[in-house]
């Protein structure tokens, strides 16, 4: 009786082992899904800047403003689009004009790396395949995106001229910190009039890092080598982090996460070995026969 009883408390330990490992293994691929998983933010302007800042770098410091026509702000999109849009225009005299939008964000853990898809929506009013005074207004308006931890500040340098002090690149060329995503161009752009113009990173992610506030800063902008007059509304802004794991970051589930059929098999052997001591218990005692 005793053997029996011993039987069905073993089968009944196995059950509630495998149960236990079942449960183990998906916490573990939890906190493998939540590592992995992407923080957004997303900017569609619909009441006010949503916190973006303007600015303009790449001119000289005593720049003439009737001359570059510098102008920005939030703004209600031109006839034939519906909505709002931060605004932004520049007249490209210094024929490397950068023009651009800046937020800091929060949020993020502290010091981690992360990897970072941005899409914009941008209206424009420059068609594909046109010509002008040093490169074409739409291919030649290189339409970058970017993120640092160290907010983008725009000073004068030893030559008088207004340079930002994160690496963006110059018009085609790309920076450690900001990447081309596109350009001004729409092919469906007629009679000078507005069209939405959606860009993507998502084939090339950018690398940064956020500082020990869990804090970065978000950049995108425009830079020419067209040196005419550039009007733009960006009127949707999205970055979606993914954090970098490394392999001591993640848990070890090496010896602890099973496969679904060894917990299976470890909770089958339980519940045969449960049962059969449990009938064992139960089943009706008979007397000896006797030999004859």
């Amino acid at each position: 009786m005793l053997q029996n009883a011993g039987l069905m408390r073993v089968g009944l330990w196995l059950a509630l082992m495998a149960a236990g490992v079942s449960s183990l293994n998906g916490t573990l691929t939890t906190v493998l899904a939540q590592s992995t998983e992407g923080t957004e933010f997303n900017s569609t302007f619909e009441n006010d800047d949503d916190g973006w800042i303007t600015g303009f770098a790449d001119l000289p410091a005593d720049f003439d403003q009737e001359t570059f026509e510098l102008d920005s702000g939030f703004r209600e999109l031109p006839d034939g689009l519906a909505g709002n849009g931060v605004f932004l225009q520049g007249h490209n005299r210094s024929d490397e004009l950068y023009m651009f939008l800046k937020k800091q964000v929060a949020g993020l853990r502290p010091d981690a790396a992360y990897t970072v898809v941005v899409s914009l929506d941008l209206a424009t009013n420059v068609p594909t395949g046109t010509f002008g005074i040093g490169g074409s207004p739409g291919e030649s308006g290189y339409v970058k995106a970017g993120a640092s931890p160290v907010e983008p500040v725009v000073a004068e340098d030893s030559s008088g001229w207004l340079r930002i002090n994160i690496d963006k690149g110059n018009q085609a060329s790309e920076g450690t910190e900001m990447i081309n995503v596109g350009n001004v161009a729409h092919p469906g752009v007629e009679n000078n009039e507005y069209r939405i113009k959606t860009l993507v990173s998502q084939d090339r992610p950018i690398e940064v890092g956020a500082d020990d506030q869990g804090q970065v800063w978000l950049i995108v902008g425009t830079d020419s080598g067209f040196e005419g007059l550039s009007a733009f509304y960006y009127t949707k802004i999205s970055y979606v982090f993914s954090a970098v794991e490394s392999p001591a970051s993640l848990p070890d589930t090496g010896d602890l996460a099973l496969s679904n059929w060894a917990i299976a098999g470890i909770a089958l052997l339980g519940a045969t070995l449960a049962a059969i001591g449990s009938f064992l218990l139960v089943r009706p005692t008979h007397p000896r026969m006797r030999r004859r």
